[in-house]
């Protein structure tokens, strides 16, 4: 019981981190050209037809509605950060592509019911404060027939160790509050909304001049990394904690005299009878 109890107040903290997260705040663009790779992973798995409605959830700065509108779907992107939505509108306007934007957040879209063939979603609703709630929207803009396509990171290798390691100068413990990444988790979550669950795994690189140049550009610039950095100077580990990613990635560098670390994710594809 004290198990569960505990459980519980881990996810609710986290979830009150995540929907504090501030998505606008410094340079989300860098990881979004970084996960662009993965973006295009998604856009295939999703096999989308032309003239198909497609929602986008947590699309950031636009690399898969753009994607998707340039195969002549009909996309909307959903992301709580008005600056990026922005960003994205400007880039479907240079390439004359057709895209609806929309401010809202992935537990409650500003969308009817039953209005998407496909929802993707890269890397974007894994970071929704409640999870069963964004699984439970993404089910009810859906069709019958329809396609869900995510990607959440594996709990494995040099990322997963640094965020790992800025948990623990957080004293944070347990397990992540949701198994984005985990097939029987996501099978068992979105089975009774009537999806059977597909999944494979991909890996994709990021680079940088250096394990220190990396984090710090990191830290300076990604969103998260920002958030982490309020978090961190109370708690007296703003320093030690960017200097174990430092070492994590150095251990992890395929690079010699730069840097290039592997980072695997889960792709899966839910669709609805």
């Amino acid at each position: 019981m004290g198990s569960t109890r505990h459980a519980a107040h881990v996810a609710a903290q986290h979830g009150e981190w995540l929907a504090a997260v501030d998505w606008d705040v410094g340079t989300y663009e860098i990881v979004a050209a970084a996960i662009l790779p993965a973006a295009r992973l998604v856009i295939e798995s999703a096999g989308l037809r032309q003239g198909e409605r497609v929602v986008d959830i947590g699309c950031g700065s636009g690399n898969a509605t753009i994607l998707a509108a340039a195969l002549g779907a009909r996309v909307t992107g959903v992301d709580p950060a008005p600056r990026l939505l922005a960003a994205a509108a400007d880039e479907a306007r240079t390439r004359g592509l057709e895209a609806s934007f929309l401010r809202g957040d992935a537990t409650a879209l500003p969308l009817p019911d039953a209005c998407a063939d496909v929802v993707l979603s890269v890397f974007g609703v894994l970071f929704a404060p409640d999870a069963q709630a964004a699984i439970a929207e993404m089910a009810r803009i859906a069709v019958p027939g329809a396609r869900i396509v995510l990607t959440a990171w594996l709990p494995v290798g040099a990322m997963s160790g640094a965020r790992d390691a800025r948990a623990l100068a957080l004293g944070a413990e347990g397990p992540p509050p949701f198994g984005w990444h985990d097939p029987e988790t996501l099978a068992e979550a979105l089975r009774p909304h009537g999806f059977a669950v597909d999944c494979h795994e991909a890996q994709l690189h990021f680079t940088g001049a250096s394990p220190t140049d990396y984090v710090d550009v990191m830290f300076a610039e990604h969103p998260l990394r920002i958030a982490d950095v309020g978090r961190l100077a109370p708690a007296g580990a703003l320093e030690p904690a960017p200097q174990r990613s430092v070492e994590i990635f150095t251990a992890a560098n395929e690079e010699h005299g730069a840097l290039r670390v592997a980072s695997r994710y889960l792709v899966a594809t839910a669709t609805r009878a």
